[in-house]
């Protein structure tokens, strides 16, 4: 893992975009999906789990069964109905290639992986290259972004939805327009956020993913404390730490319990950076393009706990 590195990969984010955008165009990767598909079972660990998780909320809000599992979970049921999707960005993880011993063979089995021929693409009924691009920085930012890219082009042919590689072109120029602006916002977010007990990311359940990737990347670069919390939860789990902590918030709102949240935060002077949208009460917004549009913003926003992790990890 290096510092440098993993700036150079976030810096090349709105090219493969881009690039994932003319893949999705010039053919459907879900192409070999077989007909009947009674149950979807996404498996993964980290940050494949997180973008797992919501696709699958937004395939059951369509009426279609389906399930984010830890890939470690030792009761799983495989079936002959069941698509498994296996999400492995090295193609190597241990417990996913563990799992697929458990469906291979009964359950139509999708590979997605940003190293095709790796483990978990042997015996899958079908690969779905991530195409992000080396991420020679050793942490997982590009082969995120494309997967839950990829993952809602999964929902949409299963479920219907959106023009994805048009949402895929947006979400590049919004990654583009963070980057492009970044040093003039960069400095005045980690002030916001460089606090004595860590960072606390919340997001609302349709974008817990970005709320989940914040936390791990201020974790796994610069090793700092963080934590991801789901907004309406929030005045369940976290409010708590705001009576005794230096809390220190990146919020992405867009919940209905955001003023809720807030209405603590005020009260016991904590601090919150706001991304994407307003909150009366916080410390500083950063807007961004296209940022009025939750599904941009579910593949743009962790950018900038990114740059922020990468930024405090060269400092240490």
């Amino acid at each position: 893992m290096d510092a440098a590195l993993f700036k150079a990969d976030l810096l090349t984010k709105p090219e493969a975009l881009g690039a994932l955008a003319d893949s999705l165009e010039a053919g459907d990767p879900f192409e070999g999906l077989p007909e009947r598909i009674d149950r979807v079972v996404f498996l993964g660990m980290g940050s494949s789990r997180y973008a797992a998780g919501v696709v699958a909320s937004r395939l059951r809000a369509s009426g279609i069964d389906a399930v984010a599992e830890y890939a470690s979970a030792a009761h799983t049921v495989p079936g002959p109905g069941t698509l498994v999707v296996a999400i492995s960005a090295t193609g190597g993880s241990r417990e996913t290639l563990d799992a697929l011993t458990r469906y291979t063979g009964t359950s139509f089995v999708v590979a997605m992986t940003n190293k095709p021929g790796s483990a978990v693409t042997e015996g899958a009924d079908l690969v779905v290259p991530m195409s992000a691009g080396e991420e020679r920085g050793g942490v997982a930012c590009r082969t995120f972004q494309h997967t839950l890219a990829l993952l809602l082009a999964l929902k949409s042919r299963l479920a219907g939805g959106g023009d994805v590689p048009a949402l895929v072109r947006r979400a590049a120029e919004a990654t583009a327009d963070l980057l492009d602006r970044r040093d003039d916002w960069l400095k005045t977010a980690s002030d916001v956020l460089d606090g004595p007990h860590g960072v606390y990311a919340i997001a609302p359940a349709e974008r817990l993913s970005s709320a989940e990737q914040s936390a791990l990347m201020f974790r796994e670069g610069p090793r700092r404390q963080a934590d991801a919390c789901e907004t309406g939860d929030w005045a369940h789990v976290d409010v708590y730490l705001t009576k005794t902590y230096d809390y220190r918030a990146l919020m992405f709102p867009g919940s209905r319990y955001d003023e809720q949240a807030m209405e603590w935060i005020r009260q016991r002077g904590s601090t919150v950076l706001a991304v994407g949208g307003e909150l009366d009460g916080q410390a500083a917004s950063l807007r961004y393009r296209h940022d009025d549009d939750p599904e941009v913003a579910l593949l743009t926003e962790t950018l900038v706990a990114e740059l922020l992790a990468a930024s405090w990890w060269a400092r240490a």
